[in-house]
Formats: C-alpha cells, structure tokens, sequence
C-alpha cells in the first residue's frame, strides 16, 4: 500500500466549477464526499406554487414543476429547515417570489412583420421577471440582499395577446435526497490519476504513432541525439481510451494503471453557492455525520 499522507491540492478554480485533487483516501470517503455533495449539501428552491391566473399554454402543474427548477441565489445558511405540518411559511423558513406578467400587442409593429418580438410585448416570460417579495420582517433582517433566481434568461413560458400568468411562490430549504431541485450542483465527479510507465524506449514513427493514440499533451516527443523520442508528459489528461491496446506493435511497450489513493475531484456549481463553499460544506456534513456515529457509539457502551 501506498503511504497516506493526506492532502487536497487545487488545481483549477472558476466561477462555478472547481477541479481539486484529494491525496492519500480510500474510495468509501471520496464516494462518501460525492455523495454529500450531491444530495446532502442544502439549497433554497420553490416548494410551493400558488397560481392566481394561468392563461398561457403551459399547465399549472408544468409550470409549478419549472419554477421548482429554477435555481435561486440564496444562501440556505440563512434560513432554517420549514416544520413538516406548516402551511404559511414565516421570515425565518421562507423566501417569496412573484411573478405577474401580462403580453399585449406592440401597436407600433409594422404590419407586415411576423417578428413575435416585434409584434408583441412581454411574449417570452424569463428568471428575471420572478420578483422578491419580503415576507414579515426580511427587509430588516437581510438589508443588503439581492434574492433572485442565478440565471435571468431562464425562458419559463411563451405567452400571446391577452394571456398572462399570475403566480405566488415559497421557496424553502430541503436536500438533494428529497428532490433533485435542491442539489446545489450540476455535476460532481471523481476519477482516479491514471499512471502511463513506458516499458522501453519508443522512438522515431512508433513514438508519432504513441502520441496519436492519447489525449493532447499526454506523450510528447523529444529529439535526442538525431532521434525522436517519445516520454510521458502529462498522465492527467489522458481520458483512458486504450487506444494504445489497437497497435500489436506498441500494446506490449506500454503499462496503463490507476495510482489507487490519487482522487482528481470535479465540482460544478448551479450557481447558487461557489463551488469553494459547497466542498467545505459538505466536509462539515461528513464531520457532523461521523461525530453523531461517535456519540451512538458511546451512548451503546455507557448502556
């Protein structure tokens, strides 16, 4: 076995997405840390829909179903879990949007012009049209709050002349584990570090034909005393293809394998959290889960 010597390395950080490297785990904890991320980790979505005028083509349902998956930048550590049983939602458990639009006609249009943006207004309901409205005291308690849905040109509905939609929304806190509205993000992976050892030294055609057979940046050739050289430079990016395995000549010359305790994590944030706070929350989660396991264990053995 390798030696554990634990440790996390960033090694890409974006707005939404955050590629890092965990160093020296066990597969149970890596998966265990995916899984937190994915259905564990709280958010604030739609959970309530009360529709006060519907005419568009999209059922009330469809459309109750949409808003819930709209995700909302609101950062659930403010808000505490709504009481199972509770019907009106209070300050605390609860955020309200509204969203009331209404399309008419543009009677500037030109007449010949069959444009829907032209011809109408307000005929494309997006995110940006959902408004906040303060339940009881939010004013005071979030003076500087912007809530609102992360993407404005989310498109929810298409509206014509006359029709228009009237709804009330509750959003409130859950976990990815009850409805996949609340998963804090898009996708969260892990792979293990793939370690390419050349057997012997491939030069000149066989090494072009090597390099052919990874990702862009895994082989590269070197020219050493007249000779094309090829050498391993990047095993990271190569996505494991076994291409390699296809040419009698060279599938002997080459070891593919997998460093057992390298995990190369990938995290892509909806939005609603940078990708930076969803780890470390989900590390608190996993804390918090094997503190409660500890304390069982104790209360077992006091008894």
């Amino acid at each position: 076995r390798l030696p554990q010597t634990f440790r996390v390395d960033v090694i890409r950080e974006e707005e939404d997405t955050l590629e890092f490297d965990m160093v020296g785990i066990d597969a149970a904890i890596a998966n265990a840390f995916r899984r937190i991320l994915l259905a564990e980790v709280p958010t604030m979505a739609v959970e309530k829909v009360f529709v006060y005028n519907n005419t568009s083509i999209v059922q009330d349902e469809i459309l109750a179903h949409r808003l819930g998956l709209i995700p909302i930048r609101a950062d659930p550590r403010l808000f505490e879990y709504r009481n199972q049983g509770d019907q009106e939602g209070t300050e605390i458990d609860t955020l309200q949007f509204q969203l009331k639009i209404k399309c008419k006609r543009n009677p500037q249009a030109a007449k010949e012009s069959s444009d829907p943006d032209e011809l109408y207004f307000n005929h494309k309901v997006y995110s940006k049209h959902m408004t906040w409205v303060p339940l009881g005291n939010q004013t005071d308690l979030f003076p500087d709050a912007d809530f609102r849905p992360v993407h404005d040109d989310i498109l929810i509905a298409l509206l014509r002349p006359g029709q228009e939609i009237d709804v009330l929304m509750h959003c409130v806190k859950g976990i990815g584990k009850d409805h996949a509205k609340f998963s804090p993000v898009a996708t969260a992976s892990y792979r293990l570090l793939p370690d390419i050892t050349l057997l012997q030294p491939i030069e000149d055609e066989a090494a072009e034909t090597l390099q052919k057979c990874f990702s862009p940046g895994v082989i590269e050739i070197q020219n050493i005393n007249g000779k094309k050289v090829a050498r391993v430079a990047n095993a990271r990016l190569d996505t494991f293809s076994r291409e390699v395995f296809r040419h009698e000549g060279l599938k002997n010359l080459v070891r593919l394998a997998r460093v057992r305790n390298h995990y190369i994590f990938s995290v892509e944030s909806t939005g609603i959290l940078p990708p930076d706070v969803l780890v470390s929350e989900a590390i608190k989660i996993l804390m918090g889960k094997c503190q409660r396991f500890l304390n069982e264990l104790d209360s077992v053995s006091m008894e």
